[in-house]
């Protein structure tokens, strides 16, 4: 993860460092090399702490708290420093443009590198420990009579190696909320893990409890990084993994569907839940894992479907106007995490997906994308972690 940023972390360390040595240490009295070093040595340790995080095998490493530890340093350290330098070089310039002295940049500068450096720890610290349960009603005219008021709790992207070690309790209240909406059915849309299935051991007795000792159905899909496709190594060693996480699940007591669906029936009325693969972005890549023809194969064209897929950027295409299938009435997905950073509503995600978080609706159809419990990475600002609570409703004609 940290080698895909790792040239403009690099830039900003190198811009902030060195703009502050050629416009000001350089000039100051008594300014020895020395102390111009000490200067520079954060900087410099950051680039070997961002060398060594990007030189591992992992996409990222399995205890994530050598991960907080960099961010927390980014946060302190390199995001105020490079706020600052831009504010004091677009004074410098502004000054060098309009031929004046006092370089306002630098007045402005401590101000933003207080709130960039107050916005990025409340994200790191407190955003990432809110949760969020939200209720929605849905109305079908297709919906059979049996299941009205039918309550769905929809949870996705635990990472639950996000929470192992210092986010213990919020996993324990996470859990409990769920439990504590005495669901129907509750649906598990993928990334229970980080890069590696022996996360899930840490706190696998908790998520068992989410059965309820056998009485209520979990149903839950795989998502990205559930395949372990982000430690890389040996096809056999990968195959082992995903083999590996599968019975994880399943021993959670959960009913894993892997391109497959299950019925679920009141009286003499059913409703079917389709349990889609990952969908990766090309047909033909190596990581794509869904097979519709599997599966819907056997599902009435007229059946109410609720299709369980993580990745939310082909519901329209795939699902709404495909052809051949079912068309199910809800689709509910994660996958983006709202972007994990939202301000004025405007999220990183909306720039690759159209229906990037919440609810949406297209000819009668709806999608529900949530926000997650947890991420890779911890960071939460102006997004929260939630749950969703989904009631079912026959829509009276």
């Amino acid at each position: 993860m940290i080698a895909k940023i790792f040239i403009p972390i690099l830039l900003m360390i190198v811009f902030s460092d060195l703009y502050y040595d050629m416009h000001y240490l350089r000039y100051r009295k008594g300014m020895s090399g020395w102390k111009r070093l000490l200067w520079w040595m954060p900087g410099i340790l950051m680039i070997a702490y961002t060398i060594g995080l990007a030189s591992i095998k992992a996409f990222a490493p399995q205890d994530v708290r050598w991960l907080y530890v960099y961010l927390f340093l980014v946060g302190i350290l390199l995001v105020p420093k490079f706020v600052m330098a831009v504010c004091s070089f677009l004074g410098w310039q502004h000054c060098k443009f309009h031929h004046t002295h006092k370089n306002r940049g630098n007045l402005i500068g401590p101000v933003l590198a207080v709130v960039a450096a107050g916005a990025f720890l409340y994200g790191l610290t407190i955003g990432p420990r809110r949760l969020e349960v939200k209720h929605i009603d849905l109305y079908f005219e297709q919906l059979p009579a049996s299941f009205e008021g039918y309550k769905i709790v929809h949870f996705s992207d635990s990472h639950v190696g996000t929470f192992n070690h210092n986010m213990d309790n919020c996993l324990r209240r996470d859990i409990d909320s769920i439990k504590a909406q005495h669901a129907d059915l509750i649906v598990f849309t993928g990334d229970l893990q980080n890069v590696a299935p022996e996360e899930i051991t840490y706190h696998s007795d908790w998520y068992k409890e989410l059965t309820n000792g056998g009485h209520t159905k979990v149903m839950s899909i795989m998502g990205n990084h559930d395949y372990s496709d982000y430690m890389r190594g040996p096809r056999k060693e990968m195959d082992a993994r995903v083999q590996k996480h599968e019975a994880l699940q399943r021993s959670l007591g959960w009913d894993l569907l892997l391109n497959e669906h299950r019925i679920i029936k009141r009286g003499k009325d059913s409703l079917f839940i389709a349990g889609e693969e990952w969908e990766a972005k090309e047909a033909d890549d190596t990581t794509n894992y869904v097979n519709r023809v599997k599966t819907y194969a056997g599902i009435p064209q007229q059946a109410f479907v609720i299709t369980l897929q993580h990745n939310p950027l082909y519901w329209e295409e795939h699902l709404v106007h495909g052809q051949g299938i079912p068309v199910p009435q809800l689709t509910l997905s994660g996958h983006t995490h709202a972007g994990q950073i939202s301000f004025f509503g405007m999220r990183p995600t909306m720039l690759s997906y159209k229906e990037d978080y919440g609810l949406h609706q297209l000819e009668g159809k709806y999608i529900y994308v949530t926000a997650g419990l947890g991420g890779l990475v911890p960071i939460r600002l102006g997004t929260t972690p939630e749950i969703a609570v989904i009631t079912l409703h026959r829509l009276k004609k």
